[in-house]
């Protein structure tokens, strides 16, 4: 019976999997149907109905082609860190509290926060290994950036523990029945937002991608499946930045139509984001972090604490 159930959570797990990378795929079909309406223009729309078939035939295309390397680049480092940086994007989908057999356990939030900072060392190793100017500068940006917005991210992150007083991600559902935590916490709300932004590498905080200056940044060296595999994972960091939101901050998770409204919704801000606002500038992104958001952030943690002890 034991080992029923363990091969049932397996199961569970790989169709969980599958199911991230299905809505991996259409969401970039998204983004390019959201970003061409922007700019006036049709976006995908010759192979399917209406360009359905677009991410399966971009997909068949990344992974046929020739993979290249440098010769000068640290090979082995250079093969895995695409792969290890794909799995670490996969392995924090694993706390979702779904109400059957999948692995969700008590210090789920702490989890989240190591995988993430995890994913920090693979786009570093990803620069670095690749032995080309363009990509270590672009590296040592994305590893700068992510780290210095990691750090305001886990403060708010904490505000909204302090409230449930608990790391399983079950307990915000429970908490955010009456009210939602958006509603009592929304300066935080806005501040996670931009952190999100900028925690995934995306509009208006790609400097690790700026084309104008970095060519691609430290993906520049990668073709093929590399390239797809770096690709894969920033979209389901998106997608699951965009699941901690709606968890987080608007009302939990349940399993309704309503929630998976919500959690397109907060994913098409990336991308309307995107079509809408222009780079910002680097040492005023890091201004950003440490000078704003850091000390909002431990502000509403007090405040918070305050408000709990009291209560």
């Amino acid at each position: 019976m034991v080992m029923y159930d363990i091969y049932m959570i397996f199961v569970g797990l790989l169709m969980l999997l599958i199911g991230v990378l299905v809505g991996v795929a259409f969401l970039t079909l998204l983004e390019r149907k959201v970003l061409g309406y922007i700019q006036i223009r049709k976006g995908p729309n010759k192979l399917g109905m209406m360009g359905i078939l677009q991410p399966f035939s971009d997909a068949i295309k990344l992974f046929t082609k020739e993979q290249i390397y440098p010769n000068f680049s640290n090979y082995i480092m250079y093969y895995f860190s695409p792969i290890v940086g794909f799995i670490l994007s996969l392995l924090i989908w694993m706390v979702i509290p779904y109400y059957f057999n999948l692995v969700s356990f008590n210090l789920g939030v702490l989890f989240i926060l190591c995988c993430m900072s995890l994913g920090v060392y693979t786009v570093m190793v990803a620069g670095w290994s690749s032995n080309s100017n363009y990509a270590l500068l672009g590296g040592l940006r994305a590893v700068a950036q992510t780290i210095s917005y990691e750090v305001s991210l886990a403060m708010i992150l904490m505000s909204s523990i302090i409230m449930i007083m608990d790391f399983n991600l079950f307990m915000f559902k429970i908490y955010q029945e009456m009210i939602w935590f958006i509603v009592l916490m929304f300066p935080l709300g806005l501040c996670w937002i931009s952190s999100m932004l900028a925690e995934t590498n995306r509009t208006p905080f790609d400097f690790a991608e700026g084309e104008s200056e970095l060519v691609s940044g430290f993906n520049v060296e990668y073709s093929s499946g590399g390239f797809a595999l770096i690709f894969l994972a920033e979209y389901a960091s998106i997608l699951f930045m965009s699941l901690l939101f709606v968890m987080v901050y608007m009302g939990g998770f349940n399993l309704s139509l309503m929630f998976y409204m919500k959690l397109v919704f907060i994913s098409f801000l990336f991308i309307w984001v995107r079509g809408t606002l222009p780079r910002y500038r680097y040492d005023k992104l890091m201004y950003l972090a440490w000078k704003s958001y850091l000390p909002i952030s431990l502000n509403f943690l007090l405040f918070f604490l305050g408000v709990k002890i009291f209560l």
